[in-house]
C-alpha cells in the first residue's frame, strides 16, 4: 500500500510529464509581503490575474514592526513590502490580512489556528518553513517566487516528487522535554542535510502523544534536516484542534471531512524509501552551540571537539571552544516567538518557569505571539499578568527576532537564546550570537541571567 505522502501526492497531480516533473494541483497558497512582489509583478507584465483567487490569502509578516502597529512604520523598506502587498491584494482581489487585522500574524500560526489549513490538502508559499502545516496532515512545502507567480497563474505548480521517510519516536519524553527538544536532537543526529530530497512523515507514540503546537514545531523544523517537508498523519488530537475553527467545515460537511481525513494514513505494509527509529528517552532539553541548527548537544553536555574548518569557523564566530558546557554561559537576549514557537502553549511554557521569579536585570528579553488571537488567548488566561510581574513585555505579532527584517534586531557580538528556528551567522542581527532552544530553556535563561537546564527550576 502506498504511504500517505503518496495518497496525498499522487491525488493532486494533474499530469505526469514524462521523465520530467509532475504538474501538482495546489488547495492553498499563503503570501507574504518578502516573496510575493516579483510574482505579482509578472502576472502584471503578462496581463494575467490570479486563477482561483479564493484559494489565496495574503498577510505581512516578516517585515512587521512588533510596537506601535497602529503607526506608520519607520523603516522606509519595510514599509514599501507591507503597502506593496496590501495594494497587489487590492488589485487582483485577494484576500489580505493586513497589520491591525485581529486575523493577522505570521503565515504559518495563523494558517493552521484560523483551519485554513487542513488535512489532505496541498499547501504553498514563498517561505521556507511553509513545512509547518504538515502537522495538519498536509503535504506543505515553501516555494519560489517564480513558483508562487505559477500557481496565482494556474493553481499548480511543476514539481518534481521527493522520496519518503518515516522518522519514528518511541516512548515517553521526560521531564522538561518538548517538541522543539525532539527537532533540535534530530538534527543533531541527521545532521542538516540528513533528509535532503525526502518528505518526512513523523510517526510513533512520542509523536501521537504531542499536543497539536508541538507537532507545528516539529514539523516547522523539518527544513532545517533538509527535508523538502514533514507532516503527521491526522488523528483525534488533529480533529479536536480543528473542530469550530472559523474555516474548518461545519455541521454535515465536518463529519463527512472528518470521515475522509480518518482514512490519510500510510498502510500497516507501506514501503518507504528510508526509516529511521528513535527513542524518547534517549532525549534531553537540547541547545545549539553552533551556526547551524544541526549543531546541537544536550544542555547539560559538553561542547564535542570541531569535526572540520567548518566547525572551527562556527566555534570561532560563537566564542565557544570545545569542552565547554552551555550551562552557565551569559546570555544577553531572549527571544520567544516565531513560527516555532509563537504559539499560546509556548508562552503558557515560558510562564510556568517566569511565574513567582523576575528576569535577570541585564537580559532583554523579546516575547513576540505568533497572531493576534494567541495575544488575546495569552490575556484571557492571565498570562500576560505573570509575566508582567516576572518583568516581561509582551510585544505585538510578527516574525520579529526570528531574522533581521524588522527593528528586533540583536546587536552584534550579543548572545541571544532563541525559540526560532535558525542560528546561521547574523540571521538575528549582524555579528549577533544565536543558540536555539525551546521556550522552557529560553525561560529558564532570561530568569538566571546565564544559559539554564530548565529542569532544575520546573
Amino acid at each position: 500500500m502506498n504511504t500517505l505522502f503518496d495518497k496525498i501526492w499522487d491525488k493532486h497531480v494533474v499530469q505526469h510529464v514524462t521523465d520530467g516533473p509532475d504538474q501538482l494541483y495546489i488547495d492553498r497558497l499563503y503570501a507574504h509581503e518578502v516573496t510575493s512582489p516579483q510574482a505579482f509583478a509578472g502576472l502584471r507584465a503578462r496581463g494575467l490575474q490570479c486563477f482561483r483567487p479564493k484559494q489565496i490569502y495574503c498577510m505581512p509578516d516578516h517585515n512587521t514592526p512588533t510596537h506601535d502597529q497602529d503607526k506608520p512604520i519607520e523603516d522606509p523598506i519595510s514599509r514599501k513590502q507591507v503597502d506593496t502587498l496590501a495594494k497587489n491584494c487590492k488589485d487582483f482581489g485577494l484576500t489580505h490580512f493586513g497589520m491591525m487585522d485581529h486575523n493577522n500574524g505570521i503565515i504559518h500560526v495563523v494558517g493552521p489556528e484560523q483551519g485554513l489549513s487542513l488535512p489532505g490538502m496541498t499547501i504553498v508559499c514563498g517561505d521556507s518553513h511553509t513545512s509547518t502545516h504538515g502537522a495538519m496532515g498536509a503535504v506543505a512545502f515553501g516555494i519560489g517566487t517564480s513558483e508562487v507567480e505559477m500557481v496565482m497563474a494556474s493553481q499548480c505548480i511543476l514539481q518534481a516528487k521527493p522520496k519518503s521517510m518515516r522518522i519514528n519516536v518511541e516512548g515517553t519524553l521526560g521531564h522538561g522535554v518538548t517538541a522543539k527538544d525532539i527537532a533540535l536532537y534530530l538534527m543533531s543526529q541527521l545532521s542538516t542535510s540528513g533528509a535532503t530530497g525526502y518528505f518526512v512523515e513523523y510517526a510513533g507514540s512520542t509523536i501521537r502523544r504531542l499536543s497539536m503546537e508541538g507537532r507545528l514545531t516539529l514539523c516547522n523544523l523539518s527544513i532545517e534536516m533538509g527535508a523538502r517537508g514533514g507532516f503527521i498523519a491526522p488523528d483525534e488530537v488533529t480533529f479536536a484542534y480543528l473542530k469550530g475553527r472559523d474555516h474548518a467545515p461545519k455541521g454535515e460537511a465536518w463529519d463527512k471531512a472528518v470521515a475522509a481525513w480518518r482514512e490519510l494514513k500510510s498502510g500497516d505494509d507501506a514501503v518507504f524509501d528510508k526509516e529511521l527509529t528513535f527513542r524518547a528517552e534517549d532525549i534531553k532539553p537540547m541547545i545549539t552551540y553552533g551556526t547551524n541548527p544541526g549543531m546541537g548537544i544536550a544542555i547539560d553536555g559538553e561542547i564535542p571537539a570541531p569535526k572540520n574548518a567548518s566547525d572551527e569557523k562556527a566555534l570561532s564566530y560563537m566564542q565557544f571552544a570545545a569542552g565547554d558546557k552551555m550551562v552557565g554561559k551569559k546570555a544577553d537576549y531572549v527571544f520567544l516567538g516565531a513560527c516555532t514557537n509563537g504559539r499560546i502553549e509556548d508562552f503558557r511554557a515560558f510562564a510556568s518557569i517566569a511565574k513567582g521569579r523576575h528576569k535577570a536585570d541585564h537580559i532583554t528579553a523579546w516575547l513576540v505571539p505568533g497572531s493576534w488571537r494567541v495575544l488575546d488567548q495569552i490575556k484571557e488566561e492571565g498570562l500576560d499578568k505573570i509575566l508582567a510581574e516576572a518583568g516581561f513585555e509582551i510585544r505585538q505579532p510578527g516574525c520579529s527576532a526570528c531574522l533581521a527584517m524588522n527593528d528586533d534586531k540583536i546587536p552584534a557580538g550579543k548572545l541571544a537564546v532563541s525559540t526560532s528556528n535558525r542560528n546561521f551567522e547574523g540571521r538575528q542581527g549582524p555579528g549577533s550570537r544565536t543558540c536555539l532552544a525551546s521556550p522552557l530553556t529560553a525561560a529558564a535563561t532570561a530568569v538566571t541571567g546565564i544559559i539554564t537546564d530548565p529542569r532544575t527550576l520546573l
